[in-house]
C-alpha cells in the first residue's frame, strides 16, 4: 500500500511538472497571480457598443491595473476573425499567439476546437469558478458542447425584439402574426445578416419544429432540410413588404438600432434581453420602448472567455478571467446603465453581503423580466445549424 501511495503521488507530481512546462504556468493561484502581475494582456473582441467598451476601458482596465498591474490591451474582433488569425498563426507554426484572451461562444468556440487552438481545460484553475452556476444548461453547455474547461461563463442573454410600443401598441407574439403584420406594414421589418439575425432564424426553425426542444442534440441533416425550407418559404413569400422589398439586408445590428430610433423600422432585435433599458438610458431609444420575446420562444445562450493555445500570457489571461467572473464584476456589469448583461454565477452561492448586493441591482423597467423569459428560452442548437443558415441565408434568400 505504501509503494503504491509514493507511486500516485509521483504520477501526481509528474503531471503537475509536465503542465507547468507545457504552459509555463505554475500550479498554485498565487503563484500564478504573480506571474501575471505587471504584464500585458491582449484581448480580442467584439466592440460594437459603446456601453460595453465604457465597462471595458473605464472599470475593468483600470481595476486589473490597479490590483495586479496588468495592462490590459483590447483589440477589436469576433467570431471568423477570432478563428482566421489563431489558424494562421497554426498554419504558420508560430511558438506564441498575438493574443492572449479572446471573447468567444457558439460555432466560434466549435471551429477553434476543431483546431486545437484554445487552451485547457483552465476554468478550474480559478478561485472564482466556485460560484459559476454550471447546472444551468444554458450556461455549462455552449451550442449543444459542454465547455469542458476550454472556455469560461462570463455573461448569459436571451433574443428578444424591440418595438415602440406608441407605434405598435400590440407588438405580434407569433410567427403568424408577424406575417400580418409585416403585410399590414409593408418596409417596416427585416432581418439583420449577422449574428442576431442568424439567432432569431434559429428561434424561428426551432418553432416551426413543434418545441423549444425541437432543435436539441446532434445536427440532423433531414431535420434541418425540412424546417429550413419551411423558413426559407416564409421568409421570402414576405420578402417584398420587408425593408427595401427584401432587395438587401442590414450588415450590423448599430444600423437596424438607427433605423429604429430614426422610425424608418419598426423593429430592432437584440441578443442582451435587457439591452432596450440601456439604450434608453443612452437616449438612443425613445422612452416609449419595449422588448418582447415570441410565445414559442428565443434563444438564450452565454458567451464566453477562451484562452489561446499558444498565448504568450497565460497567467495573466487566467488572472483577467477570473476577475471579469468575480461577485464585483458581475454585479457591476448587470447595471442597465452600466451594461445590463445577465450574470453566470449561482447567486444563492454567494457571501450574503454579495447576495443582497445582487438583489440590489437596479432592475429594469423596458424590458421583460428574466422570470418571465425562464419558459420561454431555447437552448441553442448544434454549431452546424448557425454554419449552414449563414450560407443559406445568402443563397436562398439575399441572392434570390
Amino acid at each position: 500500500m505504501r509503494i503504491l501511495q509514493i507511486l500516485l503521488l509521483f504520477l501526481v507530481v509528474s503531471a503537475c511538472s509536465s503542465d507547468q512546462k507545457e504552459t509555463g504556468l505554475p500550479t498554485e493561484w498565487p503563484a500564478v497571480e504573480a506571474q501575471a502581475r505587471n504584464t500585458t494582456v491582449y484581448m480580442m473582441m467584439w466592440q460594437g457598443d459603446p456601453l460595453i467598451n465604457r465597462y471595458m476601458n473605464e472599470y475593468v482596465t483600470p481595476a486589473l491595473k490597479t490590483a495586479y498591474g496588468i495592462n490590459l490591451q483590447i483589440a477589436p474582433g469576433q467570431g471568423t476573425e477570432i478563428v482566421k488569425v489563431l489558424l494562421a498563426e497554426k498554419e504558420a507554426a508560430q511558438q506564441t499567439s498575438k493574443l492572449d484572451l479572446c471573447w468567444i461562444n457558439g460555432e466560434t468556440f466549435f471551429q477553434l476546437r476543431q483546431i486545437a487552438a484554445l487552451y485547457g481545460p483552465f476554468v478550474d484553475r480559478l478561485p472564482n469558478v466556485q460560484f459559476i452556476d454550471f447546472d444551468n444548461p444554458f450556461i455549462g453547455i455552449d451550442f449543444q458542447q459542454p465547455v469542458d474547461g476550454y472556455e469560461c461563463p462570463w455573461g448569459n442573454v436571451q433574443l428578444a425584439l424591440i418595438y415602440d410600443s406608441l407605434r405598435t401598441p400590440e407588438p405580434p407574439l407569433t410567427i403568424e402574426a408577424l406575417e400580418a403584420y409585416v403585410r399590414a406594414h409593408p418596409g417596416k421589418f427585416t432581418i439583420p445578416y449577422e449574428f442576431t439575425g442568424m439567432t432569431l432564424l434559429k428561434s424561428w426553425m426551432a418553432a416551426l419544429g413543434g418545441s423549444r426542444e425541437s432543435l436539441n442534440g446532434p445536427f440532423d441533416e433531414e431535420k434541418y432540410a425540412r424546417l429550413s425550407g419551411q423558413l426559407w418559404d416564409f421568409i421570402n413569400r414576405n420578402k417584398p413588404y420587408f425593408w427595401r422589398q427584401g432587395k438587401t439586408f442590414p450588415e450590423s445590428i448599430a444600423a437596424m438600432h438607427q433605423m429604429f430610433a430614426n422610425s424608418e423600422l419598426d423593429f430592432t432585435m437584440s441578443n442582451n434581453d435587457g439591452e432596450v433599458d440601456n439604450k434608453i438610458l443612452q437616449g438612443v431609444f425613445p422612452e416609449t420602448a419595449r422588448a418582447f420575446v415570441f410565445d414559442s420562444g428565443t434563444i438564450q445562450n452565454a458567451h464566453y472567455l477562451g484562452v489561446p493555445a499558444n498565448a504568450a500570457n497565460k497567467a495573466g489571461a487566467l488572472v483577467v478571467v477570473n476577475f471579469l467572473i468575480s461577485p464585483e464584476a458581475q454585479w457591476y456589469k448587470m447595471n442597465p446603465a452600466v451594461w445590463g448583461d445577465g450574470t453566470v454565477l449561482a447567486v444563492e452561492r454567494l457571501p450574503t453581503a454579495w447576495q443582497a448586493k445582487f438583489d440590489a441591482v437596479p432592475r429594469r423597467r423596458f424590458s421583460p423580466k428574466r422570470s418571465a423569459l425562464r419558459d420561454k428560452a431555447i437552448q441553442e442548437p448544434d454549431p452546424e445549424y448557425m454554419i449552414r443558415l449563414y450560407r443559406d441565408f445568402r443563397s436562398k434568400v439575399i441572392d434570390l
